[in-house]
C-alpha cells in the first residue's frame, strides 16, 4: 500500500459545492492495461463531511483478461482527524447494457446482480481539510473473463468515524471493459472569450487572456498536440487584429500560434450567435457586425504591415490602393478570417426545426452541415446523419455533458470522475453504433484549464481522425425530436427593433457606426449559443437597458423660471450629452405667445460628458407677462432626440425702461450734485483768498 497526504482543502470545498448533497466516488484511468469508471456515492448528508474517489485503470477502460490498479481518495471535510478506515472495492458481474440502466445506476444506485470483492486495503488518518490516496493492485484473475460492457462498480469506507462521520461512506461507479475494436472518435473545441463590454475584446483583456496563465492560452495548449476539431469564434482574431500595431505581443503570438496548429477547424458566428435563434426570428441572412470600421486607427497600420487578405483561390487581390496614399485599412472579411476555416459548419443551439436547417444552408450559402446534439434527434446516438435531406453531425449528448464537465473541473479527482463516466457513455455508443464514428462536443466555457483540457481530450479522441472522417462515413437518416424555442426568435425581433430605433438616433453622431456597431455585436452576444435560459434573460435585459441608456444619455435637464428683464436677449438653454462621442443637435424653440420673436433653430454640437449652454436669441414685443417656450431637441436629419421640454418665461421688458429712466436721472442728480459742489468750493476758495487778501493789506497799511 502507498498513501500520500496534501492539503488542498479550497479545492475540496469547491469540489463540496459542485457536489452539493451527494458524495462523489471517481473511476479513473490510472494504467494503461485497465480502468475503473467512476460515480456518485450513495449518502443522505447535505453537506458531507467525507467524501470518496475512486479510480482505475486507463481512463476509465480496462481490457479484457488485463490487471489493473484502483486509486480510492479520502477527501476530510471535517474539522477534526479522520482515523484509519478500510477501503472495499466491489464489482457486479452483470452488465449495465444500455444507457438508462447506466444512468440508473450511477443516479441511483439501482442494478441488478450480485457484487464480489475485487480489493481491499487500509487508510491512513486523515488531517482536517486534506485528503490521502489509497492505491490497490487488482490482478487480472481478479477480473476473471469478464466481456466488453460496462459493470457496476461499489466502493465502501468503513471504520473511519468522527464526531461529524458516523457511518460507512459507500460511493458508486463502474468499470469499462474495452471492445477489442473502438469507434473512432472525434472531438469538438470551442474557442470562445466575452468581453466585458460585448463588443470586441480590448488590449487589457487581451493581455490578460493570452499571457502565460490567461484562458485562451490555456485552451490553445488544451488542444496542441491533440487531433481536436476546434469551433473558433471570429471575433477573437478580430480583436487582436483591429489594433494593428498596437496589438499585444501576447494576443499577436497567440494568434499565430492558432493559425500554425494542424487541428482541423471552422468558424463560429461572431460572438457565437445563435443561427437557430436568428432562423426562428425570421431573419433573412444571418447577423453580422455592421462595420469593424470604428475600431480601427490609421496610425497603427501601415500598407506593408496589414497586407489585404490572399483568395482563397490564389488569386491576387483586386483591392486598390488608398488614393491619398494613406494606409490600406484592412476590411471585415480581413478581421474576422479564421485561418484554415472549413467553410459552410453551424454549431447552433439544438431546438430545430426541419425548416430551420434549409434556413442555414441559405445563410451559409449551399448546403450546410449542421452540428446537432443526439438530445434533438430520434434513434441517433452519433456521427453522420440527414434530416431531411440535410447533412448532420450528431454528437453524442451523454458523453458531450460528461466530458465539458471534465474539462471544466480543476479538481483531478473529480475530474476523473467525468472522464470515467464518459468512457461508459461512449463504450455503450460504440457498440451500439457498431464501431461507426462518433463525435462528442464541449460546451462552450471560456475558463478551462490547459492540463484540463488536455486531459479530457487525450482521453477520448482517436489521434488523425476528425470531421473529415465523420463526414466520409455513410449517413444514418433520422429525425428531429425538439421543441423549437420560439420566445428567444421573440427576444431577439424585440432587440432588432430598438437597434432600428438607434439607428436613426444615431443620426446625431459624425459616424454612426461609433453607437451602431458595439451595440450589434452586444445583440449577437446576447444571443450566444452558450448562454442558458437564465443567462440568455439577462443578457437580453442588458440589452435593452443599454440601449434606454443611450437614448436617455442626450437631453434638456429641467430648467427653472428664466426672467427676460431686456426686450431682446440670448436665453442660455443647458443640453446634456451623457455620450462617449461628441454630438450634433438641432434645438428647436417654440413660444407659446407670438408677441415673443425667437430664434426657432439653433444647431449646436456638445462635447462628450458635459452639459452644454445653447444661446438662442430672442426679442419680446411686450412689455411683461408669463409665457412658456417649447424646446425639442433633434438630430441634423430631423429625428427627435429626447422627450420635450417647456421652459417658463417671466418677460419683464418695461423694467429695462425703467432702469434707464432711473439710470438717466441718477447720472443727472449726481452732475448736478458735483456742479453745485464745485460752484460751492470755487466761491469758498474765493472767499478765502478775499480774506487772505485783506489780512496781507492790513498789515501793508500797519
Amino acid at each position: 500500500m502507498t498513501a500520500s497526504t496534501s492539503q488542498n482543502g479550497l479545492r475540496a470545498r469547491l469540489h463540496r459545492l459542485a457536489r452539493g448533497s451527494v458524495v462523489a466516488a471517481t473511476v479513473v484511468g490510472l494504467c494503461a492495461t485497465g480502468g475503473v469508471v467512476p460515480a456518485v456515492a450513495d449518502s443522505s448528508a447535505e453537506d458531507p463531511a467525507v467524501e470518496l474517489h475512486v479510480s482505475a485503470g486507463l481512463r476509465g477502460t480496462v481490457a479484457p483478461g488485463s490487471a489493473t490498479t484502483a486509486s480510492l481518495t479520502v477527501q476530510n471535510e471535517s474539522t477534526s482527524e479522520l482515523p484509519a478506515g478500510r477501503v472495499t472495492v466491489e464489482l457486479s458481474r452483470t452488465p449495465l447494457g444500455d444507457e438508462t440502466t447506466l444512468q440508473s445506476w450511477l443516479d441511483d444506485a439501482e442494478t441488478a446482480g450480485s457484487f464480489d470483492e475485487i480489493g481491499s486495503d487500509t487508510t491512513t488518518p486523515v488531517d482536517p481539510d486534506s485528503s490521502a490516496t489509497t492505491s490497490i493492485l487488482i490482478p487480472a484473475e481478479t477480473l476473471g473473463d469478464l466481456t466488453p460492457g460496462v459493470y457496476p462498480l461499489r466502493a465502501t469506507l468503513t471504520g473511519a468515524a468522527t464526531a461529524d462521520v458516523d457511518e460507512d461512506v459507500t460511493s458508486t461507479s463502474v468499470l469499462v471493459v474495452s471492445e477489442p475494436t473502438a469507434a473512432p472518435i472525434a472531438v469538438l473545441v470551442p474557442i470562445t472569450a466575452t468581453p466585458d463590454d460585448g463588443a470586441l475584446l480590448s488590449s487589457e483583456e487581451l493581455n490578460l487572456l493570452t499571457a502565460a496563465d490567461g484562458a485562451l492560452t490555456a485552451a490553445l495548449e488544451g488542444v496542441s498536440g491533440t487531433s481536436a476539431v476546434l469551433a473558433v469564434d471570429p471575433a477573437i482574431p478580430a480583436s487582436v487584429r483591429v489594433l494593428g500595431s498596437a496589438a499585444p505581443a501576447p494576443a499577436v503570438e497567440w494568434l499565430r500560434r492558432l493559425d500554425a496548429l494542424p487541428n482541423e477547424r471552422f468558424a463560429l458566428q461572431f460572438g457565437d450567435a445563435d443561427l437557430t435563434t436568428q432562423s426562428q426570428a425570421g431573419l433573412t441572412a444571418p447577423l453580422q457586425p455592421t462595420s469593424l470600421a470604428p475600431y480601427l486607427d490609421p496610425s497603427r497600420f501601415t500598407n506593408a504591415a496589414t497586407p489585404a487578405p490572399t483568395p482563397s483561390d490564389g488569386a491576387a487581390d483586386p483591392t486598390p490602393q488608398p488614393a491619398d496614399g494613406g494606409p490600406l485599412l484592412p476590411d471585415d472579411a480581413t478581421l474576422t478570417a479564421v485561418d484554415g476555416a472549413v467553410e459552410g459548419i453551424a454549431w447552433p443551439r439544438t431546438d430545430v426545426t426541419d425548416a430551420d436547417l434549409s434556413t442555414f444552408s441559405t445563410y451559409l450559402g449551399g448546403d450546410a452541415i449542421t452540428i446537432l446534439s443526439s438530445s434533438a434527434t430520434s434513434g441517433t446516438v452519433g456521427g453522420h446523419s440527414l434530416i431531411d435531406g440535410h447533412d448532420v453531425l450528431v454528437t453524442d449528448a451523454a458523453a458531450s455533458s460528461a466530458l465539458s464537465k471534465a474539462a471544466s473541473q480543476n479538481n483531478a479527482a473529480v475530474r476523473q470522475q467525468f472522464l470515467a463516466q464518459a468512457s461508459a457513455h461512449l463504450s455503450l455508443s460504440g457498440r451500439a453504433s457498431t464501431t461507426a464514428p462518433v463525435l462528442v462536443g464541449l460546451s462552450r466555457d471560456d475558463t478551462r484549464s490547459a492540463d484540463a483540457l488536455k486531459e479530457t481530450i487525450g482521453a477520448v479522441d482517436t489521434p488523425g481522425f476528425s470531421l473529415s472522417g465523420i463526414l466520409a462515413a455513410p449517413a444514418a437518416t433520422t429525425t428531429l425530436a425538439t421543441e423549437p424555442d420560439s420566445a428567444r426568435g421573440t427576444d431577439l425581433q424585440r432587440m432588432l427593433a430598438d437597434e432600428a430605433v438607434l439607428g436613426e438616433f444615431s443620426t446625431i453622431l459624425d459616424d454612426p457606426q461609433d453607437m451602431l456597431s458595439p451595440k450589434r455585436m452586444q445583440i449577437m452576444r446576447a444571443t450566444a449559443v452558450g448562454l442558458g435560459a437564465k443567462a440568455f434573460d439577462e443578457a437580453v435585459a442588458d440589452v435593452k437597458k443599454a440601449t434606454r441608456d443611450t437614448l436617455a444619455a442626450v437631453d434638456i435637464p429641467p430648467a427653472s423660471t428664466i426672467q427676460l428683464l431686456s426686450a431682446n436677449a440670448d436665453l442660455p438653454f443647458s443640453v446634456r450629452n451623457d455620450l462617449p462621442w461628441p454630438v450634433n443637435v438641432r434645438l428647436t424653440v417654440s413660444p407659446s405667445d407670438p408677441r415673443l420673436d425667437v430664434q426657432s433653430v439653433t444647431d449646436a454640437t456638445l462635447q462628450p460628458g458635459a452639459t452644454t449652454r445653447i444661446r438662442v436669441p430672442v426679442s419680446a414685443r411686450v412689455g411683461s407677462g408669463e409665457l412658456r417656450l417649447g424646446l425639442q431637441l433633434s438630430s441634423p436629419t430631423g429625428v427627435p432626440i429626447s422627450q420635450p421640454e417647456s421652459v417658463r418665461v417671466s418677460v419683464r421688458a418695461e423694467w429695462e425702461t425703467i432702469g434707464l429712466v432711473l439710470f438717466g436721472a441718477l447720472i443727472v442728480l449726481l452732475l448736478g450734485l458735483g456742479t453745485i459742489r464745485t460752484i460751492v468750493r470755487r466761491r469758498r476758495d474765493k472767499r478765502a483768498e478775499e480774506a487772505e487778501d485783506a489780512v496781507t493789506t492790513e498789515e501793508s497799511n500797519e
